[in-house]
């Protein structure tokens, strides 16, 4: 598994997150991130940035981009922060059934424009998710 491609709606709050905790995990593997309805071009938002500081990550240089069909094709892993996510990427783009998993084990609410501690919320399980994603993908090799 050496494409993973973790995905939210703006790709601002909590897919960034995700996807620099994933790609410090596996820094031999393309990791990256999308939405889908992206804030195309925006950078992450300041509570993303400054909690992914605080965990010696930094998303700063990040840019929102748009799921493409090509990101779907080329990941063999998508990892979205709810179900409604899956449902509209596979309704969107069906050759990803199979791919597209939550990050966690339920829905990741959306922290977009509500306070730091939504956002903290947030981050506790979006790294709970992505420790348990490591795992699995480490023992798939």
């Amino acid at each position: 598994m050496q494409h993973i491609l973790t995905l939210c709606i703006g790709n601002i709050c909590r897919s960034p997150l995700a996807e620099a905790l994933l790609a410090r995990e596996f820094p031999q593997r393309k990791v990256w991130s999308a939405g889908i309805g992206a804030l195309v071009g925006q950078p992450a938002d300041p509570h993303s940035v400054a909690l992914a500081k605080a965990h010696d990550l930094d998303i700063s240089a990040h840019r929102a981009q748009q799921v493409t069909l090509a990101m779907c094709q080329q990941a063999e892993l998508i990892l979205v922060m709810e179900d409604h996510h899956r449902v509209e990427l596979e309704r969107r783009y069906p050759l990803v059934r199979g791919k597209v998993f939550r990050l966690g084990n339920g829905d990741i609410a959306d922290p977009y424009r509500q306070e730091r501690d939504a956002f903290e919320s947030a981050w506790a399980d979006i790294e709970l998710g992505a420790a348990a994603w490591a795992d699995r993908i480490q023992r798939l090799g």
